[in-house]
């Protein structure tokens, strides 16, 4: 049984706060965001805070609003009505609230804009609204990659505090990944073929909504594991079917897991799964290898993408000299997306900031055939945490496809292929931390070796 969520201490936050004040000379004002209504005013979707207000406040308070000056920092709070009690039970006065977060509380009525206040752009558009009425400038929501200024400079002062996860976020990590395991380990052991995907992920999530967290992410459970981010659970599961579970569990401060693996519907892989299931294997242990400090991470996917290429060429899939094929992209045409991003606050932590957080200064996408799609490209450092996630995937979209194939086309045996028509798509996920001396694999205890999937399965 995985422990309830224990929260950051109120001095791991304000140490939090205080680096960030010593990297800006100006002040800052960080909104929280507000519950959106759904069909009426009283019924409201579940709420998020913003990742950059809970990386510094640590508590999901809705309409609340952070000041960061020279001389101090104060947390802007909306009280709630007095009605409020009856609906939804008693909630932290302000001087309650104060003592908790060891951090001065004030009405948001009370609030005083500083002169000259940079903020970051956030994915609440009625925040984004609030914020542009109290800085008297225009604030757009989800943006982040034309920022300037005050702005611009509070951007990279939260990238290189948030790149580097601090004792706080780890444990936050580690919570979220216990509880992820455990969501994975249900999902095996529920599934049977005949079953609904809904019903697989029912039984995943019960585990993350038992341990007193929400999913991190819409949840992927399919047996079609060839569409990237499928978020339908209509199917009913067939004997001869993979499951492919993407699911994650987030901490109640927005920490969150992100784990992927597939399993045979039937309990057991055939030859034809479990020969390419071992390439994806031995394209994600090979990339987490390579993980540590001072290693580049598009050369972590590139470990992964040559993993591939050498293991289809070997089943007879790819046809050709295995280095000239992974040279020329071959690995896209099976594996089109990248390695993995960062994780954090968020599954894909500071995302919201575009480019300007996934690559170091001075590096730009490239439109080489599977690596267009990489989220990060930096220079790893100690405390870093990314996932790892290479996949196998049969997209018609681009076998189908002259314009994606390009000269590439003759290196694809289609009789070969067709002998593995019991898959669709495979990816295997882990959540790994960059430490000093190389890494760790946080979610090291969902199995992922063919035979200790199987023998989950059968509980």
């Amino acid at each position: 049984m995985t422990s309830w969520p224990s929260p950051t201490p109120p001095e791991a936050l304000a140490g939090r706060r205080a680096r960030l004040r010593e990297r800006l000379r100006g002040p800052v004002l960080l909104a929280s965001g507000s519950a959106r209504p759904r069909n009426f005013p009283a019924a409201k979707y579940p709420f998020r805070a913003e990742s950059h207000f809970l990386y510094l406040v640590g508590r999901p308070l809705e309409a609340a609003a952070l000041v960061l000056t020279a001389e101090g920092e104060v947390l802007h709070v909306d009280p709630p009505h007095p009605d409020e009690a009856l609906w939804r039970g008693e909630t932290p006065t302000l001087d309650e609230l104060s003592r908790e977060l060891g951090l001065a509380v004030r009405p948001l009525d009370d609030l005083t804009v500083p002169e000259g206040a940079a903020t970051l752009p956030p994915q609440d558009p009625e925040a984004a609204r609030w914020l542009t009425e109290v800085l008297d400038r225009f604030v757009e929501e989800g943006s982040g990659r034309e920022l300037t200024g005050p702005d611009a400079a509070l951007a990279d002062a939260m990238i290189e505090l948030r790149l580097r996860q601090d004792e706080g976020a780890l444990a936050q990590l580690r919570q979220a990944a216990e509880v992820t395991a455990a969501a994975h380990l249900a999902g095996m052991r529920a599934t049977r073929p005949g079953l609904r995907e809904a019903r697989i992920r029912a039984a995943m999530e019960a585990e993350i909504v038992a341990a007193g967290m929400s999913p991190a992410y819409a949840s992927i459970v399919t047996v079609h594991g060839e569409i990237l981010h499928a978020e339908r659970h209509d199917g009913r599961v067939a004997p001869t079917d993979l499951v492919l579970a993407d699911v994650g569990a987030e901490t109640p401060e927005g920490w969150a897991g992100d784990v992927t693996r597939t399993w045979p519907a039937c309990g057991r892989f055939s030859e034809t799964q479990r020969a390419l299931y071992e390439v994806v294997l031995g394209a994600q242990e090979r990339a987490i290898a390579a993980v540590r400090p001072g290693a580049e991470w598009r050369e972590v996917h590139r470990v992964a993408a040559r993993a591939i290429v050498e293991g289809l060429v070997a089943l007879g899939v790819l046809r050709g000299d295995r280095v000239e094929l992974a040279e020329r992209g071959a690995a896209g045409l099976f594996f089109p997306h990248g390695v993995g991003h960062l994780l954090g606050l968020d599954v894909h932590d500071l995302e919201d900031l575009g480019d300007r957080a996934g690559y170091a200064p001075g590096r730009t996408r490239s439109q080489a055939p599977g690596e267009r799609y990489l989220r990060l490209d930096r220079t790893l450092e100690a405390g870093m945490c990314v996932t790892v996630e290479p996949g196998f995937y049969v997209i018609p979209r681009i076998l189908d496809s002259a314009a994606e194939l390009g000269e590439l086309a003759h290196a694809v045996d289609r009789a070969a292929l067709a002998r593995f028509a019991d898959v669709r798509g495979i990816r295997i996920e882990d959540d790994v931390l960059v430490t000093a001396t190389g890494s760790e694999v946080l979610t090291a205890s969902v199995p992922k070796a063919p035979a200790d999937v199987e023998a989950a399965m059968r509980g």
